[in-house]
């Protein structure tokens, strides 16, 4: 018997090609053809997690105090603004602000899409479909942020301004994909069904984080794991430059990257259903470790392999955890508290992403993750000895 989902979940799938289309990924190289130095790039890639760390919970409590149609539709908007600054700006602090606002607009649907998602399968009594909704729409990102990449590859060396045009044409879509939005109505808790105010939701949200230690643990855990797999993938485009790949070979690689998380993406719900939350966060930690010890070997095709399994290794864990968020968290802090765990992989970002620069600028990139590598095996170590005493 075919399955009637909500209509909200198709357009979902829209929202998320839309919003994630990777056209304006290859940022470096674009902040270089206008004349930014590198550490003026790496500037601007910290200037956006710390602008996330400071936006990143009030975009979800506007989502719980008003609607996740609110925060969906400034979203957009701020990315059209983000992507005309990056049209024409001419120097660093434009640029600076321009990331500020890309960083607004991701925390504005950070944690907002899933949680619209979510409820919308509550009144239809389809939340036991969430885990497939979410790897589907996780399939919709990998699919739209690769083929972005593909098409800004081929205008690299042509009219690479038209990435960000074409970037304010897809967020202009994606705003009236939102007006299409059906806002879920669920049915709360007397409490929370008399318009609470932001100071309520961040203080429940505060209390529930304070003492759920399993939610804090995975949402700290999510965080670490993610700013690894994300800083392997930004520095990696550095060795990539350094190595002289061509245009050809880094557009393939980035296929290949995304048919094998796509691939995984598929089998999440299987993985959910075979191992337990302490088994399978075990099992990614040690697949992690092994590729990071790994690199010490600076072998090219190696280093290639260890790309394309972290990045596999960094898609399997946000439909995974994104699961176990919302299986643990009321519908009248959703938003807030997913918005929680974005703040804490910007924190992750800031301190990760220029330490790692500066150890790949002195001493290699095989070096620096070779030894993020033997500091997350002693965690793990750690960890597992903590358990075991207790």
């Amino acid at each position: 018997m075919k399955i009637k989902y909500p209509t909200n979940i198709a357009k979902g799938y829209t929202y998320s090609f839309l919003s994630w289309f990777g056209i304006t990924g290859l940022w470096v190289m674009y902040l270089q053809t206008k004349g930014l130095s590198l550490v003026e790039i790496g500037l601007c890639e910290s200037i956006f997690h710390v602008a996330s760390f400071i936006f990143e919970v009030p975009s979800g409590v506007l989502a719980d105090r008003f609607s996740y149609r609110f925060d969906l539709f400034w979203g957009r908007v701020a990315a059209i603004v983000s992507a005309l600054i990056m049209l024409f700006g001419q120097n660093f602090w434009l640029f600076a602000g321009g990331f500020v606002l890309n960083a607004l607009s991701y925390n504005l649907q950070s944690g907002t899409i899933d949680a619209l998602l979510y409820d919308s399968l509550i009144p239809a009594k389809l939340t036991d479909k969430y885990p497939q909704i979410a790897s589907n729409v996780d399939i919709v990102i990998e699919f739209a942020d690769t083929a972005g990449v593909v098409i800004a590859g081929f205008l690299v060396h042509w009219h690479f301004e038209l990435t960000y045009v074409i970037s304010i044409f897809a967020s202009f879509f994606g705003i009236i994909t939102v007006l299409l939005f059906k806002e879920p109505r669920i049915t709360k808790s007397k409490a929370a069904a008399d318009q609470p105010t932001v100071k309520s939701i961040v203080i429940t949200s505060w209390q529930v984080l304070k003492h759920n230690h399993q939610l804090r643990n995975l949402m700290l855990f999510d965080a670490f794991f993610a700013s690894i797999c994300m800083t392997y993938y930004y520095y990696f485009q550095s060795l990539m430059e350094t190595d002289s790949f061509s245009g050809w070979m880094i557009s393939a690689l980035m296929i290949l990257s995304a048919l094998v998380n796509i691939a995984g993406i598929r089998m999440t719900p299987q993985i959910q259903a075979h191992f337990s939350k302490r088994s399978l966060i075990l099992l990614l930690s040690l697949s992690l470790v092994v590729l990071l010890l790994l690199s010490w070997i600076n072998s090219t095709p190696l280093l290639v392999g260890i790309f394309l399994l972290s990045q596999l290794l960094g898609a399997l864990i946000t439909p995974i955890f994104s699961n176990y968020y919302n299986t643990m968290i009321a519908s009248e802090q959703r938003a807030t508290l997913l918005s929680v765990a974005s703040v804490l992989f910007s924190m992750a970002m800031i301190v990760m992403f220029p330490a790692m620069g500066w150890l790949i600028q002195n001493q290699g990139f095989s070096f620096a993750f070779g030894i993020i590598g033997v500091g997350t095996l002693v965690i793990l170590v750690l960890m597992q000895k903590s358990f075991r005493t207790k």
